[in-house]
């Protein structure tokens, strides 16, 4: 990967240079990061959009039939060519960004949802805390933008902070004429609550289960829809692409049928990228297990751009398990978090001496932004040799407790804990990836026929730390927005069902024999642990430039050695499963965190680092990844590509 400008040289051609201005005013090139939206005027969202401007292809029309007979459930059948299907649509990732768009595409063609796991496992059916939207009549779009950019470390894109916080009223209303019921105060009006680093009330919420029943809603409308095809259980392995002169275009995806082992293509005329985020680069997340940062994997291989990797969001309150009365037998998954929402309601934070910390590092105390609370825990949890700190709520009346947190309080009283009598043992936890692909005001990426929606997308939005249910808001916003330049892309694109045999296909490793296999896969467990722990020693909360070297360092040899050991036992570079292409991407999405992070030198909103304590003006750039045809490691290239001569 190459952190920084492109020379010329490469797959990826940038169509005009981007400068900063030095202290003397002169433009020149710069190294690491490239924009200064603020110093000369260039605005992330015009000049992106610029940039990432979608051509039209040339390839024969692809013969799609729209008669498909649908089964009942979310899977339903579909044309095929042996293991290859063809759509007008791909759709990689079935939370609430891939969904939203796919009920809005499929108005005009074949719709293939492609998703990992069971379609309802996804970041989304895990959000607790709800969507942020102006419904307020005292609320305002611009105060809503100012939360955001205070929030964000003044790294926000203007122009995206103004789309998402004007548009995304309507966006709610859409959802509720779909059936998702959100909840409503005495006055019959929507209950909107508050939380850190919001100046009004403007969260709308179904208690503190609001992405599941978000989930709920788009998965019913989507079986309800004869030209959505659900593929659950495929695990998406490369995304298909030509070199068509100096652009890269995406024709769809190859993936992996978890349960029978089956690759199969999917060729599309335009595919959206929705696949979440990367929170298992770390021991301890938030995230669903599927969330292995999978689609910024592959876009990264895809020549796909990249941008400000170094912000990565830990929660500051997800549940600390050491800390219950009844300690659960098994390892979770995932943390299980507790919401933003339990601080806007009013709880406070104590260390084990129940001294109250919060007043003494940021005036506004608990409802400050995740980042300063996240380093205020973590600062308490260093000083004083402790494992996690207390979150109280029991101070609130019981039945409002029980009301607005009933999932928690369910959660917790299953482990001896009572939340409206007893603290809650919190700890920081990865969350959410604030950068990924680089995406225009439409979702468009420097990929034709590549869209990107949610969280694996960078749009501006966030800056360098996501405001509280910004996520959710942005992603309605951005899978609605990509629907008209998708669907304009569609008409224009033409590609035969020869496609298919443009790319060798990817292979099981059903040859290796069980024994060899298993060796592997346990191989590659071991590995992925130990990913996670370098990852959290060394690019957590604080970091220093020693730090990220050795991690960089230590990370390199890790991947090497890991991919020597496939290799040593008959593992092919064509070769996909599971486990080994997780890890794959994980080893690749830890390298751009690492790599980002070691070209911000300042700390700003998520990136904090001892070696630059302070927020630098002249530094306000995003950073910026180019793919670089240097990358010789497994996880950095694509298995195969096509050029077209």
């Amino acid at each position: 990967m190459a952190t920084g400008i492109a020379s010329g040289s490469g797959q990826l051609h940038l169509r005009e240079p981007v400068y900063r201005r030095n202290s003397y005013g002169k433009a020149h090139c710069h190294s690491n990061v490239i924009l200064n939206g603020m110093q000369n005027q260039i605005h992330w969202s015009s000049w992106i959009s610029k940039l990432l401007q979608v051509h039209r292809s040339n390839y024969s029309q692809c013969q799609v039939k729209s008669n498909w007979k649908s089964h009942r459930g979310t899977i339903k059948s579909c044309q095929r060519e042996g293991s290859t299907r063809y759509f007008d649509f791909a759709v990689i990732g079935s939370g609430i960004a891939g969904l939203r768009y796919a009920l809005e595409v499929a108005k005009h063609g074949t719709v293939a949802v492609i998703t990992k796991a069971e379609p309802h496992e996804s970041n989304t059916n895990y959000a607790q805390g709800g969507v942020s939207a102006v419904l307020c009549p005292t609320d305002s779009v611009e105060s809503h933008m100012q939360d955001t950019i205070v929030a964000g470390a003044y790294l926000c894109d203007e122009e995206t902070v103004r789309v998402v916080c004007t548009e995304g009223p309507e966006r709610i209303r859409e959802l509720i004429a779909m059936g998702a019921s959100f909840d409503h105060g005495e006055d019959g009006n929507l209950h909107l609550a508050r939380e850190g680093g919001h100046s009004h009330r403007r969260i709308v919420h179904a208690a503190d289960m609001t992405g599941r029943e978000i989930e709920r809603a788009l998965l019913e409308a989507v079986v309800k829809d004869p030209n959505i095809y659900v593929f659950q259980h495929h695990f998406a392995i490369d995304l298909l692409t030509t070199q068509d002169g100096f652009d890269i275009v995406c024709h769809g995806v190859d993936t992996i049928n978890t349960e029978t082992h089956e690759v199969i293509r999917f060729i599309s005329k335009v595919t959206l990228l929705a696949s979440g985020g990367a929170g298992h680069i770390y021991p301890s997340t938030t995230n669903p297990l599927v969330a292995t940062g999978d689609g910024m994997a592959m876009a990264h291989r895809a020549q796909a751009v990249i941008s400000n990797m170094e912000f990565v969001q830990f929660h500051p309150t997800a549940l600390a398990d050491e800390g219950l009365p009844i300690r659960p037998s098994n390892t979770r998954e995932n943390a299980f978090l507790i919401t933003e929402a339990v601080r806007g309601d009013g709880g406070i934070l104590y260390n084990l001496d129940m001294e109250r910390f919060m007043p003494s590092y940021d005036e506004r105390a608990e409802l400050a932004p995740r980042d300063v609370v996240a380093r205020s825990i973590d600062d308490q949890l260093k000083k004083r040799g402790e494992e996690y700190v207390l979150l109280d709520i029991s101070h609130k009346p019981k039945e409002k407790v029980l009301s607005h947190f009933p999932n928690i309080a369910a959660e917790c009283l299953r482990y001896g804990l009572d939340i409206t009598q007893q603290t809650i043992p919190v700890v920081p936890a990865a969350h959410y990836m604030c950068g990924g692909v680089r995406a225009g005001l439409e979702g468009e990426t420097n990929v034709r026929g590549l869209y990107v929606a949610g969280e694996v997308a960078c749009t501006g939005l966030h800056g360098a730390n996501r405001l509280a249910s910004n996520s959710l808001a942005e992603a309605l916003v951005f899978a609605r927005r990509a629907v008209k330049p998708s669907i304009d892309h569609m008409n224009v694109s033409k590609i035969n069902h020869g496609a298919s045999s443009w790319w060798a296909r990817p292979v099981a490793p059903v040859l290796l024999g069980d024994t060899i296999l298993n060796k592997v896969i346990r191989q590659t467990r071991e590995v992925r642990k130990e990913l996670q722990s370098i990852m959290w020693e060394y690019v957590g909360i604080v970091r220093s430039t020693s730090r990220l070297t050795l991690a960089e360092k230590r990370i390199n040899e890790l991947e090497l050695k890991w991919e020597t050991y496939l290799f040593q036992h008959g593992w092919e570079p064509t070769m996909v499963g599971l486990e080994a292409c997780e890890m794959r991407n994980l080893f690749c999405c830890a390298k751009l965190v690492v790599s980002s992070a070691l070209s911000r030198h300042e700390s700003r909103g998520l990136h904090y680092t001892i070696d630059f304590p302070h927020v630098e003006e002249s530094k306000r750039l995003p950073t910026v990844i180019f793919p670089s045809q240097l990358n010789s490691s497994w996880s950095s290239r694509q298995l195969h590509r096509k050029q077209i001569c």
